[in-house]
């Protein structure tokens, strides 16, 4: 078990749990009944965690084509969450201000 996904495993599961936390302090706080922060929140937590789930295939499969095919997919799968991430603290910042 030597095999190690660079960083992607690690950070995605990360900000799964950072995406977890923007829902849930949403609807502790009651900030709002329903916004776009919700939508981009809860797409994040769902690409993280597929994103996690990508990687860590990549670091179990024997196939090297597979694996480099999975740890794409995970890469991918992370920047689109991260994007989401990014619009969401974009929108709780003009929420704020």
């Amino acid at each position: 078990m030597e095999k190690k996904s660079p960083h992607i495993l690690n950070a995605s599961s990360n900000l799964l749990g950072f995406s977890l936390i923007i829902i849930t302090s949403l609807k502790i706080t009651k900030m709002s009944e329903h916004t776009h922060l919700d939508e981009f929140a809860g797409v994040a937590c769902i690409l993280f965690a597929c994103s996690c789930f990508f990687s860590f295939l990549a670091i179990r499969t024997e196939n090297e084509k597979r694996e480099t095919r999975y740890e794409t997919i995970a890469d991918y799968l992370f920047l689109i969450a991260l994007f989401c991430v990014v619009l969401a603290v974009i929108i709780v910042t003009i929420k704020v201000l």
